[in-house]
């Protein structure tokens, strides 16, 4: 794939983060599944590290290797031809001219970054700690000519972190910090409560990308309270495996 094109996907992938009217970016795995939401009608995709793990007989949280993520990268990259954003955990423990580097020759044109780093005891980042990062891997990005799309995460949420009074307020505060350094949309899992949303979306100053069931969430809800991203982590291949024991029930 010549640079251009990721270039032309990159800026294409970018331009759907739109606060209030989000893109919905399924969540796949392989080859098979990115081809069924492209099929279906969709524009763009994220590949999640927990489905792309458990579909490789492996767990979430870096147990597999950067390069078994690229290898099924590639594989849905080849697949389908639309852009293509990858969850790459913590970082795998890579330098940043290594994921980014990583990333482009696969094909990819952007990637979740959060701030649990698996391979130090799962340890949070500090704010400042995975700022720097972010920057590392803007300047990466710059410096291959290719503006991958950076959404970065925090665990707060997912982790319970701290006192819940001042989580939002924490949240903002790091989300923001990471939206200097250069990212491009935000991402805080696990932030359930509508108005604790809503107001992490009225006060960061980039989209606001969420994690929910592809089964039971609102899109309209969610445009409503603002998002700018949708995407459905391990949910999505979850309802497909609930649906296919129920199937294969019938033959036992």
């Amino acid at each position: 794939m010549a640079e251009t094109s990721l270039q032309d996907r990159a800026v294409a992938l970018l331009a759907l983060h739109r606060p209030g009217n989000p893109v919905v970016l399924p969540t796949v795995w392989d080859a098979w599944s990115a081809k069924l939401a492209v099929d279906a009608g969709f524009s763009a995709l994220t590949v999640g590290s927990h489905p792309v793990a458990e579909s490789i007989g492996k767990a979430d949280g870096e147990v597999m290797s950067f390069e078994d993520l690229l290898t099924r990268v590639r594989q849905i990259t080849d697949a389908v031809d639309v852009p293509v954003s990858v969850d790459i955990e913590s970082g795998y423990g890579e330098r940043p001219e290594r994921l980014v580097e990583g990333l482009l020759d696969v094909g990819a044109v952007g990637f979740n970054i959060e701030d649990t780093v698996h391979k130090e005891g799962k340890r949070l980042r500090s704010s400042a700690e995975h700022a720097e990062l972010v920057r590392q891997l803007r300047a990466a990005s710059d410096a291959a000519g290719v503006h991958l799309v950076i959404n970065a995460r925090t665990d707060l949420f997912l982790r319970n972190d701290g006192d819940e009074a001042d989580r939002v307020d924490r949240a903002i505060a790091r989300l923001s910090e990471a939206a200097a350094a250069g990212a491009d949309s935000l991402f805080p899992p696990a932030l359930r409560e509508p108005e604790a949303l809503a107001r992490l979306v009225s006060e960061v100053p980039l989209p606001v990308s969420v994690t929910v069931p592809a089964d039971t969430a609102d899109l309209a809800q969610l445009a409503a309270a603002g998002v700018g991203r949708i995407t459905f982590g391990p949910f999505l291949q979850a309802a497909l495996s609930a649906r296919a024991k129920e199937l294969l029930g019938r033959w036992q």
